[in-house]
């Protein structure tokens, strides 16, 4: 057991209501729970609070925990990256077009390199450096479409001791070779992936159909078999990230209401499934997405860099659905979820003033943290499990140094609000504002 002192920020509530409270002197106690298998937070709070929480559910006085004292720094939680694709770490930066022109000529063949299993072990351990470095604690991520590559980043990630969620990409046609697969086999490979690595330590299997149009309806089909037959299991994918792209899908299946209603159709709707993107959906998308409890991943420095465009917040918020932050790497510009709130932000201001309902904050700093931790959680399926500083929850948390920089450390000490700090943390935070990411209760 051990106790951490230093203002510690948690996250209450949720969707657009969601808010953030900073405990000035507070304490985290981090030790093995009754019944966990891995580290969690025992007691969470003010130090009366904590002693209250201690006494009397462990039988433990404060003054008797080891604890580091961290003055001037801030406990926060670890970060959750909805959607993130490992392979594409040497993609990041390339210029394109657009979506299908970025596919074709950097990304489809830097994907075609992880048929060998050194080459994948060399990607997965620069990633989830890369993820802990930026504060990363969680993360959905693609594979390729190689056995090899779902191996090696599970493998790295049970090291790590992550909470880790890949799965091998499924894609049987309308795609090059060396990456198409062949249908009954990729559900065969698929199936023997979930048996041999879903629920070890932290680590989830993800049923991957990378997009509708590289997935035959044989393939869709017996993905949908294989997520009711593993229901714990999750589902990851793309829906509507691009205006192409969906006039690709109706073009393939001309009697589907919507994209996202293919997805419907094999049975590919559930809780535990994660959509990326979802920027061209409708409202009748919107109220299947809240009736089938899938959330999406909105990517917004993707989504401006390969000018797919703007995800709807309002429309979000109107019909209420789970959604959360991504990075989308390589897509996305970075790593750092401090470059992707402050995206999703500059869409919030943009759309806002597209429609003339400009306000103080399109989008406010707290919304926007608590969907890349308890929102992203939440939309992942792991409310209380990670995303907060709840007692219960598993022990991966931030030490944040607000004075990383001199203009960080100025810009905060004159903030006057929560929602100052917050924000001047996103608009001037980078790795160097991690000063150490915390993994299961181990410092990484």
């Amino acid at each position: 057991m051990k106790a951490y002192r230093a203002d510690v920020l948690t996250f209450q509530g949720h969707g657009a209501g969601a808010s953030a409270h900073l405990q000035r002197d507070g304490y985290l106690v981090v030790g093995q729970g009754p019944g966990s298998p891995h580290p969690v937070f025992l007691a969470v709070g003010a130090a009366a609070s904590v002693q209250q929480q201690l006494s009397r559910d462990l039988k433990v006085d404060l003054a008797s925990v080891p604890c580091e004292h961290l003055p001037g720094k801030i406990l926060a939680p670890g970060f959750v990256d909805l959607h993130v694709h490992y392979p594409q770490v040497d993609v990041i930066g390339s210029p394109a077009t657009g979506l299908l022109p970025w596919l074709e000529n950097y990304t489809f063949p830097q994907e075609m390199r992880f048929a060998d299993p050194a080459h994948c072990a060399a990607v997965a351990d620069v990633f989830i450096q890369e993820l802990h470095r930026h504060g990363v604690t969680t993360a959905l991520a693609f594979a390729t479409s190689h056995p090899t590559s779902v191996n090696a980043l599970f493998e790295r990630a049970r090291a790590a001791r992550m909470r880790l969620i890949t799965g091998k990409c499924l894609m049987d046609q309308h795609a090059p070779d060396g990456l198409r697969d062949a249908t009954e086999q990729s559900l065969l490979d698929s199936e023997a992936l979930i048996q041999r690595w879903h629920g070890v330590d932290r680590l989830g299997y993800a049923l991957t159909p990378r997009f509708v149009p590289t997935c035959s309806a044989a393939q869709l089909q017996g993905a949908g078999e294989l997520a009711a037959r593993y229901p714990s299991t999750w589902i990851q994918s793309h829906v509507a990230e691009n205006r192409d792209e969906v006039a690709w899908v109706a073009q393939l299946f001309p009697k589907a209401r919507s994209y996202l209603s293919v997805y419907e159709q094999f049975g590919l709707l559930r809780e535990r499934a994660v959509y990326a993107h979802g920027i061209y959906l409708d409202d009748t998308d919107r109220h299947l997405l809240a009736q089938t409890q899938a959330a999406v991943a909105v990517s917004p420095t993707s989504n401006l860099f390969l000018g797919s465009g703007f995800f709807d917040h309002a429309a979000a918020e109107r019909i209420p659905f789970h959604y959360g932050l991504a990075s989308d790497v390589g897509g996305g510009t970075s790593f750092s979820p401090f470059q992707t709130m402050l995206a999703d932000f500059y869409v919030g201001q943009a759309s806002a003033l597209t429609t003339g309902q400009r306000a103080e904050y399109a989008i406010t700093p707290q919304h926007l943290w608590w969907r890349h931790t308890a929102g992203a959680a939440q939309a992942l399926g792991l409310a209380g499990v990670v995303g907060n500083l709840a007692v219960g929850c598993e022990a991966d948390f931030l030490v944040l140094n607000p004075q990383a920089t001199p203009l960080m450390a100025r810009r905060v000490a004159q903030a006057h609000s929560l929602d100052e700090c917050l924000f001047a943390l996103i608009v001037l935070g980078d790795d160097r504002l991690i000063e150490r990411t915390v993994v299961a209760g181990d410092m990484t």
